[in-house]
């Protein structure tokens, strides 16, 4: 495995609440394109920003200005309602590569890991230490399957596919496109089998 993605260290935006839903996470009038850059400075923009669109102070995404913070811990059932993977590309392009949560709904799961975005699911206990930690660095090592925050560790889980494809840094087409020179050469045999050339 290649180790260039493994380790994300950061400190996190903490979002308490419960069942944040995609609809929270890019708000159904931004579902304008299906390009997936440019949804970032939309991404919660009604926690953000008022409905004047200028940016609300005091909220957690004024972390954001202090340096790059690629982590999100999230509460429980994250990404819950609809099925738009526009709730990823929005987390991704306003850099955030992690979501921590007790629960994590599973289309999003599954959108997130399509497009290089960790989905960690942790237990309640350390979710609360993260909670109780909230300046901390956390650190995520996707080889190993563990984080540590403030002095704890605790292993999460990934199936081999995805846990390879974010340690590499590639997505699924990514995937299917290293194999481009294989199809390429079945393709000039005429589709030929091995055993029929």
């Amino acid at each position: 495995m290649n180790s260039q993605h493994a380790i994300i260290e950061s400190r996190a935006i903490h979002l308490p609440q419960t069942d944040i839903d995609t609809d929270q996470i890019i708000p159904g009038r931004f579902l304008t394109t299906v390009s997936d850059s440019g949804f970032g400075e939309m991404a919660f923009a009604d926690w953000r920003f008022s409905s004047t669109g200028q940016r609300r102070e005091g909220t957690p995404f004024d972390a954001l200005r202090d340096g790059d913070i690629s982590i999100l811990v999230a509460g429980h059932n994250f990404g819950c309602g609809s099925s738009r993977e526009h709730a990823v590309w929005a987390l991704r392009d306003l850099g955030i590569h992690v979501v921590i949560s007790s629960r994590i709904a599973d289309i999003f799961t599954s959108n997130a890991l399509k497009n290089g975005l960790a989905p960690i699911v942790v237990s309640r206990e350390f979710y609360q230490h993260l909670t109780e930690h909230p300046t901390d660095l956390i650190t995520i090592d996707l080889q190993a399957l563990q984080l540590n925050s403030a002095g704890r560790t605790e292993r999460f889980s990934l199936d081999a596919f995805s846990q390879r494809m974010l340690v590499e840094g590639r997505d699924q087409l990514d995937h299917l496109l290293s194999y481009e020179p294989a199809i390429s050469d079945y393709e000039s045999r005429g589709g030929a089998t091995p055993w029929t050339r």
